[in-house]
């Protein structure tokens, strides 16, 4: 498996590391959402809320570049996938509608505040399940005919698509519960190590099945993993998997505070790439490459200058944002 390098390569990098960036930023937004439930004194809920106030925002900035820069630079993969994914994402759309909406509203409330508490859960889930759902889509192959989607309305609906929803679920929610162990104190974080236990097994546990599934779905899949001599380029990935499952599992058990949350998201990483080396070079995975499926030479090289000055002044303003509210947040005075 090669690489070259030109400027469609240099998109598709930059579009999956935008894709990235939600997943794991957005990501543990999303797993405090669902982990609410879990949480039930008001109290406990404010300080939950309190740790991604300054910057839960900003984290969707990603997902704006991710969708934005396939339609720029893949306007064919674009044109095909949004079609096969339409019902999980507005679902996922309807879900952030929702949690942004009661985010908001909760603080404005007393009243009312436990039926936001409710659909800050309820549009977190929905969000999180959607998109696990529209990565099995994508995943288990789109139909293609000529230029364009040639499946059904239904074609996301597989047991493979549920199986990486509840996938998505489970690894949020780790992320939500290593993040909160990371920025709160006292029985909260006790809390939120006793939720990262199970949910780290969930979430071992999804990613096995998913990995032992996703071979079944395409011989090429197969013969990516396990022909020689692919099988010395893939095997670092499920390696570095178990290094970072033992490390994860040790910074737990020892309950090193600072020490979940990036493991966590090291995870995450080995898993996306894993991802990347089943379905590379495509785009859409088995139809169309990123070659067939890239705007033309010259609007690529216009957008690059674009990305070229927007992206490290998104990266800036999130790592001042992070660094500025870095640090634990106690229940009677927020962020010190």
């Amino acid at each position: 498996m090669s690489i070259p390098f030109d400027i469609a390569t240099v998109f598709a990098f930059i579009i999956a590391f935008a894709v990235f960036m939600y997943i794991v930023m957005d990501g543990f937004d999303l797993g405090i959402g669902m982990l609410f439930p879990f949480f039930k004194e008001k109290k406990d809920r404010d300080v939950i809320m309190n740790t991604v106030a300054p910057v839960w925002d900003g984290n969707e900035t990603w997902l704006v570049l991710g969708g934005g820069g396939l339609y720029a630079a893949f306007p064919l993969a674009y044109a095909i996938i949004m079609p096969a994914i339409y019902t999980p994402i507005i679902a996922m759309l309807i879900g952030l509608i929702f949690r942004g909406v009661a985010f908001e509203f909760r603080w404005r409330t007393t009243k009312e505040r436990n039926k936001w508490d409710v659909s800050f859960a309820a549009g977190s889930f929905l969000a999180a399940f959607s998109q696990g759902i529209a990565l099995g889509a994508i995943l288990q192959g789109v139909t293609v005919t000529g230029r364009a989607y040639g499946g059904g309305w239904w074609d996301w609906l597989t047991p493979f698509s549920l199986l990486t929803g509840l996938s998505v679920v489970a690894g949020y929610m780790l992320l939500g519960a290593t993040w909160l162990i990371m920025k709160t104190e006292g029985d909260l974080r006790d809390r939120a190590y006793h939720l990262a236990r199970p949910l780290f097994i969930a979430t071992m546990v999804a990613i096995a099945a998913v990995s032992l599934a996703t071979p079944f779905l395409d011989a090429e899949y197969a013969r990516r993993w396990f022909t020689w001599p692919n099988i010395v380029l893939t095997a670092p990935v499920p390696i570095a998997v178990a290094v970072v499952t033992l490390l994860l599992l040790r910074a737990l058990a020892k309950k090193h505070d600072y020490h979940p949350f990036p493991l966590t998201l090291v995870l995450f990483a080995t898993s996306f790439g894993g991802l990347g080396v089943s379905i590379w070079p495509y785009v859409v995975p088995r139809s169309v490459t990123i070659w067939d499926a890239a705007s033309p030479h010259d609007s690529l090289v216009f957008m690059i200058f674009g990305i070229a000055i927007l992206v490290p002044i998104i990266l800036a303003y999130t790592a001042w944002s992070y660094w500025v509210f870095r640090g634990k947040v106690h229940a009677d005075s927020g962020y010190h």
